[in-house]
């Protein structure tokens, strides 16, 4: 049997295994298996050269039944409705496993931003508020940044929206810079959220991160900070790294601003002198006390889940262990904590984000942080009890599936008391 790697039937299954142990009622699995809405528009943008080209963008709202939908925009030459989807579905998991008020939201454009200047990307970051006014807003639907957008395009949209609306509305949007209105601690916020998960982990696995070698794939945002903070805050020893093009392997370990640099000047970690080059797919099998997909989706699947020789993997990505890859980790032994866990410190500031403005007050970075460490790590506890509870019931649950019936029954009951079903 082929495995199916189709985002939006992974989610979808996942939610249907949460369902089953639960013994969720049919109706409210209904409801939760398909989005509430999905929005296609066609964006004409002015180009530099002076023609019009048509974009064609998304905006899904998965579930609005605990609060605003919430989740980022992202801006792909590959993006399609059914990935949308699937991060709308994982950002409803993923609020309501952290307790916060949001439902769970997604956007995206196909285009490619690599082939576009500034004035370009302005205007197609306009025209997608436009193109989308009447179903998001601060009460309504938030946005945030994404893959290949940023504080700037977070701007744009914002300036663009309070056109619209006649005043300002910082909340709007969230991942603002934050001269107006963004947050403290947001622009690490993801890595920082999953190294406190790392270091909750290591702490009930027993496992001394200051003699950990920890293996991370991706070099973005999120990755690249989970090399530094590993390293600064956890004292454990990144011995691989990897980009786009591929990565770098030392059983010494890497020097985070060394390598930075070079990455800087090259474009890619490869190369990189007295270290091993590997692949993408050779990182993710090396032998490491702490593997972190940081990536892309569907890394390890059924294919080679049984060569992941990883005491711990650390879903910093979004769905990047599919569902057969799951069942052959946790036979193994291997701790694999899940994406809806791991990177939801990216919504968590979000969230503050959207708090302090409408508020009014802003925190500083040591608040900020205090915060999230607080809902994290309560977050990770609520899951762990989950799994000793089943445990106890003599049936053994994955991490994943405990998060999952945790954020599920809170959703499935806000949609009970609203009437819904």
């Amino acid at each position: 049997m082929v495995e199916e790697l189709d985002p939006f039937k992974i989610a979808q299954k996942q939610l249907d295994d949460a369902a089953a142990i639960m013994s969720l009622d049919k109706q409210a699995l209904a409801i939760l298996r398909e989005p509430k809405r999905v929005v296609t528009v066609n964006i004409p943008v002015r180009m530099s050269d002076g023609t019009t080209e048509t974009f064609t963008g998304f905006r899904v709202m998965y579930n609005d039944a605990r609060g605003p939908g919430k989740g980022g925009i992202r801006f792909h030459p590959e993006e399609n409705v059914s990935t949308v989807k699937a991060l709308a579905a994982w950002m409803t998991w993923k609020t309501a496993l952290a307790d916060i008020p949001f439902g769970g939201g997604k956007g995206g454009v196909i285009c490619d931003t690599k082939k576009m200047d500034a004035f370009e990307l302005e205007n197609l970051s306009r025209s997608y508020v436009r193109a989308l006014a009447e179903v998001v807003g601060p009460k309504k639907d938030v946005p945030a940044p994404d893959v290949y957008t940023t504080p700037q395009i977070m701007a744009w949209m914002m300036d663009e929206y309070n056109k619209l609306a006649g005043g300002s509305e910082p909340g709007f949007i969230t991942g603002k810079p934050v001269e107006i209105g963004g947050s403290q601690g947001r622009f690490d916020s993801t890595a920082m959220g999953g190294m406190y998960i790392l270091r909750n982990a290591a702490k009930m696995a027993k496992m001394d991160l200051k003699k950990a070698r920890v293996a991370i794939q991706g070099f973005g945002n999120a990755g690249k900070f989970a090399f530094d903070i590993a390293n600064t805050m956890l004292g454990a020893n990144v011995v691989a790294i990897s980009d786009s093009k591929g990565g770098v392997y030392s059983e010494k370990g890497l020097d985070y601003d060394k390598l930075s640099a070079a990455k800087e000047q090259t474009g890619t970690v490869q190369g990189y002198k007295g270290t091993e080059d590997v692949s993408n797919e050779d990182l993710l099998e090396l032998d490491v006390d702490v593997l972190i997909p940081a990536a892309i989706e569907n890394q390890i699947t059924g294919k080679n889940a049984d060569r992941i020789n990883a005491k711990m993997v650390l879903e910093l990505a979004n769905g990047p262990v599919t569902p057969d890859a799951d069942k052959i980790l946790f036979e193994k032994g291997i701790l694999d904590l899940p994406d809806f866990l791991v990177n939801s410190g990216g919504v968590i500031v979000s969230y503050f984000e959207w708090v302090q403005n409408n508020s009014g007050e802003y925190w500083t970075e040591d608040s900020v942080y205090k915060k999230l460490d607080g809902i994290v790590t309560k977050s990770f506890n609520d899951m762990v009890a989950m799994q000793k509870e089943y445990k106890e019931k003599g049936k053994k649950i994955t991490p994943r599936q405990a998060a999952y019936i945790i954020a599920v029954d809170r959703v499935a009951k806000a949609m009970k008391l609203r009437g819904w079903y």
